[in-house]
């Protein structure tokens, strides 16, 4: 086991932690989501009320509830900013020079994400589309399904934003490679570059059975991404948003070393048993086989690809 989790509040735990040990975060985190609050989790788990998109019960019948992603008054989305800036001042403390934050986001509020973690001081490298259909968007006006057939309020969402970050760099790319192993990205394999777009479906539901988190990502997405933060392989990947383990189950099925922390107490042990049981999942990314227990795992690959040369 090349992993060790947390139960803890991440701020907390970040404070006792030495400088520069952390590599690369990858995390998917509760933010501008009221339904991730202590209230709205304690509705979900006793299976009635709540601001969910599905509701835990219905009509009689349970169903696997969807966060809605509630609009966010003025003030909640300072207090969003404030907690991210604060978030990424303690992350910029852990991280070793040009190591990378990878960070999931949805295109409502990833703008408030994305200002706060460069007045943090990390550098915009860009965004990862995760380009997936959710149940995000597409409706017609509440209240008025047959009056307006023809409007829908906003987009159905085809696509889920990952901003890519780093603390910058002490020297060039390649002094923070040969002296922290971090700076850029590792490629899937040896001629074609980390791309940013990620064919993906939703997470299958064996997954879910595995780990009935409600934002639960799939491996076949966040192995991509985790393989891609260590540009040599070696190094620590943190989540400080563990949730069910997804991050930590990644790391663990690609062969690298990994931390989480996570501060609920339910979904903290949900990760303790979801952790070996994902990364041990062989799964497809792009039609190809993902074999996690190889010796040396890697990527699969690309059309027209030959294995013989690959990292």
């Amino acid at each position: 086991m090349t992993y060790r989790i947390h139960l803890a509040d991440c701020l907390d735990w970040a404070e006792e932690q030495p400088d520069r040990v952390v590599h690369a975060i990858v995390t998917d985190p509760p933010f501008g989501c009221k339904e991730y609050s202590t209230t709205e989790q304690r509705k979900l788990r006793a299976g009635r009320g709540g601001v969910w998109r599905l509701p835990p019960a219905f009509d009689g019948s349970n169903r696997r509830p969807l966060p809605r992603f509630t609009v966010l008054s003025r003030e909640e989305i300072h207090e969003m900013s404030s907690f991210f800036l604060e978030w990424g001042l303690r992350m910029w403390r852990l991280l070793t020079p040009g190591g990378h934050i990878l960070i999931a986001a949805n295109p409502l509020l990833s703008q408030v994400v994305w200002v706060a973690l460069t007045d943090a001081g990390f550098e915009k490298r860009g965004e990862i589309v995760r380009l997936v259909r959710t149940f995000r968007g597409g409706d017609r006006p509440k209240g008025a399904h047959e009056e307006f057939t023809h409007v829908c309020t906003m987009p159905r969402a085809n696509w889920e934003p990952w901003g890519l970050f780093r603390k910058p760099l002490e020297g060039r790319v390649v002094d923070n490679l040969r002296r922290w192993g971090t700076g850029a990205l590792r490629r899937p394999t040896r001629d074609v570059p980390f791309l940013d777009t990620i064919r993906s479906g939703r997470t299958p539901q064996d997954e879910r059975e595995i780990a009935p988190h409600p934002s639960l990502k799939p491996q076949h997405v966040m192995r991509q991404l985790v393989w891609s933060a260590l540009p040599l392989g070696e190094g620590v990947v943190l989540d400080p948003f563990m949730g069910a383990g997804s991050t930590i189950a990644a790391a663990e099925a690609v062969g690298y070393e990994s931390v989480g922390v996570e501060k609920d107490v339910e979904y903290f042990e949900m990760a303790e048993s979801a952790i070996p049981r994902l990364a041990a999942k062989d799964v497809r990314i792009d039609g190809y086989d993902f074999d996690a227990r190889n010796d040396l795992p890697q990527l699969p690959l690309f059309a027209g690809q030959s294995r013989e040369g690959d990292p």
